[in-house]
């Protein structure tokens, strides 16, 4: 059976009023997108400080994110690529400049010669650490400030993957 046109004074659902929530809800999201931007940029900006202040000039906040993400794993540049938000090219060149310092060991697959592996080394690892103390200092203040439970955070990460998802979604469908 179909479902009744919008104009259909027996219908239950009344589209007028999700029409009239539609550019709110637009609104928010664009305002959502514009943080989620703010907040990506003042993240590397509270790193680099972080390495200002522990007179660590040597790596970039993108370098630090990378080596803080790479974690305890080998992977490839792709899958490091799938795991933050980070280009091609731009993984590329701060993986063999991460290489050249010595904070991560690559090797070749033995099954796959083109593909290269990656893991950190124990200097990787201690930089990997110095973020994560940044991260768990903020934890820590957040938490007693309050601020992550209205709404609780474990929703706002909820619905940040659902977007991810969509976003993910879209991009398969578009190529």
């Amino acid at each position: 059976m179909l479902a009744p046109a919008p104009h259909d004074p027996h219908s239950t659902v009344d589209h007028r009023h999700q029409d009239a929530a539609l550019p709110d809800m637009t609104e928010a999201y664009l305002e959502s997108l514009q943080l989620l931007e703010r907040m990506h940029r003042l993240m590397l900006d509270l790193v680099k400080d972080e390495f200002e202040r522990l007179r660590r000039g040597d790596l970039t906040p993108v370098q630090a994110m990378i080596l803080y993400n790479l974690g305890e794993s080998e992977v490839s540049a792709g899958e490091l690529r799938s795991r933050g938000m980070y280009q091609g090219s731009n993984v590329s060149y701060n993986l063999k400049k991460l290489v050249t310092m010595g904070y991560v060991h690559h090797e070749r697959c033995d099954l796959d010669r083109r593909s290269v592996r990656v893991r950190l080394t124990p200097e990787g690892q201690e930089v990997r650490e110095m973020v994560r103390r940044l991260f768990m200092r903020h934890a820590e203040g957040l938490a007693h400030s309050g601020v992550l439970e209205d709404p609780p955070l474990d929703q706002v990460n909820l619905q940040s993957r659902r977007i991810e998802r969509f976003w993910t979604e879209q991009i398969r469908y578009i190529y």
